[in-house]
């Protein structure tokens, strides 16, 4: 195999292996064990030739800078392909400025699932809200709170496993 195409067949090789593992990683962390698993077996396949391909001709120093540039690029794309198939569940926890505004009810008319109750800060009385949201839908949800309540508190939390309550009853729909 001449040369450059060997180091695109590492470089290449590498990021592959690389965002399967962080999709691999996700898949493990969302309790998806099964996915988790055929992700890790075509991983590891890909971890074989390339490694490989390196070992076969250590004489060639090139080869070891391609397959660490390939492994810093796999990180890169694995985190944007991580943004974009969204998987799972968070529970952003909202704490408004102002107690009533009626956000609640506009989050609900969205689809989300709300559970509110009083609480209190340094400047007052505010409202705590815990919205549950499947994690496609956070950049939705952050433009809402955006437009309605842009001075808001918000924590977001990945959420590993729901039982029960409204969001379970979407998520049956």
């Amino acid at each position: 195999m001449p040369v450059l195409l060997t180091y695109l067949a590492i470089f290449v090789a590498k990021i592959a292996h690389v965002s399967l593992g962080t999709i691999r990683i996700i898949f493990l962390t969302r309790g998806k064990a099964y996915a988790a698993a055929a992700v890790g077996f075509i991983e590891v396949l890909i971890f074989l030739v390339a490694l490989s391909m390196v070992l076969q001709n250590l004489d060639r120093w090139q080869n070891i800078l391609v397959y660490g540039l390939g492994f810093a690029a796999g990180n890169i794309v694995g985190s944007l392909i991580e943004e974009k198939i969204a998987v799972g569940v968070v529970n952003a926890q909202v704490i408004t400025i102002d107690a009533c505004n009626g956000l609640e009810g506009k989050l609900r008319e969205k689809g989300y699932g709300v559970t509110s109750m009083p609480c209190y800060g340094k400047e007052g009385q505010h409202r705590s809200l815990q919205v549950m949201l499947k994690r496609k839908e956070l950049p939705d949800f952050l433009k809402t709170m955006n437009i309605h309540d842009p001075s808001a508190f918000i924590t977001i939390y990945d959420t590993r496993k729901i039982m029960g309550g409204y969001f379970n009853s979407m998520k049956a729909k």
